[in-house]
């Protein structure tokens, strides 16, 4: 765009009619889930005032200007903004934070992204074109948080209910493809990129029945049929409004394909699927059978990449399914194991250097068979080990996601 045409104004200065380009400060600062928008009505005008942003980048072509006299006052436009991210500049090193710290600010991040999904898939349904732009704030949000603590975002997606699945799913998806790209040793920029297509791989589900995609039991053949159509709609509907990769739009349309030639909607093999595609693959099924759905609960964490791997060869590639675990963890967070020292516990955090020896919460005593007080075990620092997964339906364990979330 011509940057003549930008004006940073306060946010006292809008009126109805200007073009929002930008605002200034985080994604989570702002009512929207878009960043680009024509200001027409006074409800968003009211939401932007009571938000905590103070500034907001204005298009004087596409939008009204403020007057002379106002435009004297306005600050000098000195700010880094989206554009310049999303071009190639390197984002700020996020400081590492402790599950705890980051579960708090993950679970804003999901609340909003949540509702921001729901929207997108909305508007596509109402013959809407999905503008990309308007979903790289999002994923810049997803990506710093899993930048500083990767399970803490990821394992809150999980935690979805059967009814916001559809929604949801996109976000946790986009969450591993992040924490994958970056385990692949991926550039900034690609990571993002893969970002992007973990959120969109499943747009075409909006153009799906409602009550074949949320269906509470088995698919007839003809139901299966339906859903199956959901790779090439999604594509079709971000080739339709442009600004989107070719490995993004590759990703959204093959990412039902399997290494063995068995997926659909081409039937390819191994090398003839992009890596982002083979990528989503991955994390599509992981999200898929660690969430509950309307026919199933799902999968403790550590189960599902055992049958993962038993799944492997033919259905995913071995190099990407490798660099996933490590990304995860072999017990990722979650998992109830069982330790040596005659424990139950359950991961709170990994540590990079030992897949072996994450940080657990240990809470019971399998010798007395009783709770005992919560605490939190660095199983890299002690003379301990897990033994193995303990299944969650063995026990009857409320608290297991709020014990984790604790820290």
């Amino acid at each position: 765009m011509n940057e003549s045409n930008r004006r940073k104004i306060p946010k006292e200065l809008l009126t109805l009619g200007m073009y929002i380009e930008e605002f200034c400060g985080s994604w989570m600062e702002h009512p929207f889930w878009r960043a680009k928008f024509l200001l027409e009505s006074e409800q968003d005008r009211q939401k932007v005032m009571s938000s905590n942003i103070t500034h907001v980048w204005i298009d004087t072509a596409k939008g009204a200007d403020v007057t002379r006299e106002q435009a004297e006052e306005c600050p000098d436009p000195q700010d880094v903004h989206v554009e310049a991210l999303v071009a190639g500049a390197q984002p700020l090193v996020q400081p590492k934070r402790s599950m705890a710290d980051e579960v708090r600010r993950a679970s804003r991040i999901c609340q909003k992204a949540r509702a921001a999904v729901e929207q997108m898939f909305s508007e596509a349904r109402m013959g809407k074109a999905v503008d990309p732009e308007h979903c790289q704030a999002m994923v810049n949000e997803i990506s710093d948080s899993v930048a500083r603590n990767p399970g803490a975002l990821i394992s809150l997606a999980r935690l979805k209910t059967a009814d916001e699945y559809t929604y949801m799913h996109s976000v946790a998806v986009c969450a591993l493809m992040i924490a994958l790209a970056r385990e692949l040793g991926m550039e900034e920029a690609q990571v993002r990129e893969a970002g992007m297509a973990g959120l969109l791989h499943d747009l075409g589900k909006a153009l799906v029945p409602m009550e074949v995609l949320n269906k509470p039991g088995k698919l007839t053949d003809e139901e299966f049929a339906i859903i199956k159509t959901h790779p090439e709609k999604g594509w079709a509907l971000l080739k339709e409004r442009g600004g989107v990769s070719d490995e993004v739009l590759n990703a959204c349309l093959y990412h039902h394909e399997k290494t063995n030639g068995s997926g659909y909607p081409r039937g390819l093999k191994a090398a003839e699927i992009s890596e982002l595609a083979r990528m989503t693959a991955v994390c599509d099924v992981y999200d898929a059978i660690t969430s509950n759905r309307p026919y199933k609960r799902g999968w403790d964490p550590a189960e599902s990449l055992k049958k993962m791997a038993e799944w492997s060869d033919g259905h995913f590639d071995a190099h990407i399914f490798q660099a996933f675990v490590k990304s995860l963890g072999i017990y990722p967070v979650g998992s109830l194991v069982r330790l040596g020292s005659k424990r139950l516990g359950v991961v709170v955090e990994q540590n990079p250097g030992n897949l072996l020896k994450p940080k657990v919460k240990v809470f019971f005593s399998t010798i007395s068979e009783v709770r005992i007080p919560p605490k939190l075990v660095d199983l890299a620092k002690v003379d301990d080990k897990i033994l193995g997964r303990e299944p969650t339906e063995d026990w009857s364990f409320p608290d297991l996601d709020e014990l984790w979330q604790q820290g």
